[in-house]
């Protein structure tokens, strides 16, 4: 049986609840601090507004796609207008040693560390992803295993 990836972003969530550490930012829009007007001025209007699980989804493809992204979605609590998740969808390919190089190697086996590194981890449908615990971070890559195929860019608040 196949587990769709919304399920897995969902287990990565859960995982960032017990962290401390604020949220990464991406193109100067962090998880839990902007809002919905800090994207859609540094943005414009997006490409597609939609509804999901009671969140609003700002979606940016198209011609309205963000630079080097084929795709980018906000989701934003309705209530708070605070950006919750960022879904990145890149436009260049992205290895895995460039992600390594960027955001930090492999934990150690055992315990983590104080600096960011990632966990590796398997969805059910066997593909690979980079869990960066500390920055709130995962990284999923294609079915080559090498090159990415979206991050995600969320706070503990948002797994909530």
């Amino acid at each position: 049986m196949r587990t769709p990836v919304i399920a897995v972003l969902f287990a990565v969530a859960v995982l960032a609840v017990s962290l401390p550490a604020s949220a990464k930012p991406w193109q100067g829009i962090e998880p839990g601090a902007s809002k919905k007007e800090d994207v859609v001025k540094k943005f414009g209007e997006p490409s597609r507004t939609m509804s999901q699980e009671g969140k609003e989804i700002l979606a940016y493809f198209a011609k309205e796609a963000i630079k080097g992204t084929t795709q980018a979605q906000f989701k934003v609590d309705p209530t708070t207008q605070l950006v919750e998740r960022i879904d990145v969808f890149p436009g260049p390919v992205i290895e895995k040693d460039t992600i390594e190089n960027s955001y930090g190697p492999a934990c150690p086996a055992g315990a983590m560390p104080a600096t960011p590194c990632y966990l590796r981890k398997l969805t059910d449908d066997f593909r690979t992803y980079f869990l960066y615990v500390k920055l709130g971070v995962a990284i999923f890559f294609n079915e080559d295993g090498k090159t990415v195929q979206s991050f995600v860019f969320t706070t503990p608040k948002a797994a909530k």
